[in-house]
């Protein structure tokens, strides 16, 4: 038989009571904390083999309290709070886009792991430095790692809000530096004009080949071109106006089920909203477009869904981004050119612009950048020699 518990009160810290341990006396303490969302309470328990010990804890652990210095709930691990944090704080002001990336991030690198596992409130620097530092070790990008740090430095900063920790420890671990490989891959890549003229010959006869030009010809971005009506398209101004984006995203349930859809949206930033003018084989070529796509209108009759898109599929409805990418990397086999991101049609766009001298403002407006800065940034990188002929107007002050 056990023997009988004996319960009385240390002066209003909780309860304590003495059990029988290899028949020596031994002292638990239990302090009521809060209450869960059920209205059960939440106990904080210790234990030693001396009561003046149990007691002195617990005295502690009230003072603590009371000044802010415990968590709410100490049982809460580090993956419970992040979906807890993604799924309820951030699930209504995060974009489908951004929501899905955070999503992956706690697929990918918190759920199941050993950092995912660890309570909340036992997290230290040391933690999430050695974790780091493995992903590296295994090949993880420094990118990844920066990224990870990002969002975990904002979501543990909720947590600080909410009262479960009292410190952000992603402020004090030390970020792996880019190398050297990582720096080339963030290199700007552009068409020469020569394979400009190779990935422009290669278009015959595609399917989708006033879209890729009117990438060349424009510095659209892919969502803005897959978001493009033809109300946006004045063949007399011979412009195109961008007013919105379409996205391809995975909306994830709390259960983990995604499902895929097309998302129209505002575009990127105030300053994407904008009237661009066309060159005019552009213009050429977009009437020429508008034409086969009134054929296939014809030929499918009630089945084609008139969405006025510029560029659908041959019913009307929306391109899967995915599979244009793909078709574009064919092309640039067909034109025998190495690989390059789609992205690169656009700082081709740019770089034209700047070999025919425009100003890097005038630039700035036609790419919808909302900074000069990342204007600049385009132009350091692909023209370096015109940089070095720029400053030779300095020559004159040293001779």
């Amino acid at each position: 038989m056990m023997p009988k518990k004996k319960r009385n009160k240390a002066n209003g810290e909780g309860t304590i009571w003495a059990e029988k341990r290899n028949g020596k006396p031994y002292y638990r303490g239990c302090y009521v904390i809060g209450y869960d969302e059920e209205g059960k309470p939440i106990r904080k328990n210790f234990s030693s083999s001396s009561k003046e010990v149990v007691i002195d804890k617990m005295a502690e652990y009230r003072t603590q309290k009371n000044a802010g210095l415990t968590s709410i709930d100490e049982k809460i691990t580090l993956q419970q709070w992040f979906y807890t944090w993604l799924f309820e704080f951030r699930i209504n002001d995060l974009k489908p886009t951004s929501f899905s990336k955070y999503e992956g991030i706690y697929r990918n690198h918190i759920k199941d792991t050993s950092i995912g596992k660890k309570k909340l409130v036992a997290l230290r620097a040391a933690d999430l430095q050695t974790y780091y530092n493995v992903l590296v070790e295994k090949g993880s990008s420094t990118n990844v790692v920066k990224t990870l740090n990002k969002h975990l430095k904002t979501c543990l900063g909720e947590a600080v809000k909410q009262g479960y920790i009292v410190r952000n420890y992603c402020t004090l671990v030390t970020l792996p530096k880019n190398n050297e490989q990582e720096e080339d891959s963030d290199v700007i890549t552009v068409f020469t004009p020569g394979e400009q003229k190779q990935f422009l010959n290669a278009l015959d006869s595609h399917r989708n080949k006033a879209l890729f030009i009117l990438a060349l010809g424009s510095g659209l971005r892919l969502g803005e071109l897959m978001g493009l009506k033809w109300i946006d398209i004045d063949f007399d101004a011979g412009t195109v106006s961008v007013n919105r984006a379409v996205s391809q995203v995975s909306k994830i349930a709390k259960d983990g089920t995604r499902t895929w859809a097309m998302l129209e949206h505002p575009p990127k930033t105030k300053s994407s909203i904008r009237t661009v003018p066309l060159p005019s084989p552009v213009i050429t070529e977009l009437k020429q477009h508008k034409k086969e796509q009134n054929k296939e209108k014809l030929k499918h009759g009630e089945l084609y869904q008139d969405n006025d898109l510029v560029f659908c599929t041959e019913l009307g409805g929306y391109i899967d981004t995915r599979n244009l990418t793909r078709s574009y990397a064919r092309l640039l086999k067909r034109a025998k050119l190495t690989h390059r991101k789609f992205h690169s049609l656009r700082h081709t766009y740019a770089t034209r612009l700047f070999e025919k001298n425009l100003p890097p403002k005038k630039v700035q407006a036609l790419m919808g950048h909302s900074d000069i800065a990342t204007t600049m940034n385009i132009y350091t990188h692909v023209m370096p020699e015109k940089l070095t002929d720029d400053v030779q107007c300095l020559n004159d002050l040293f001779a």
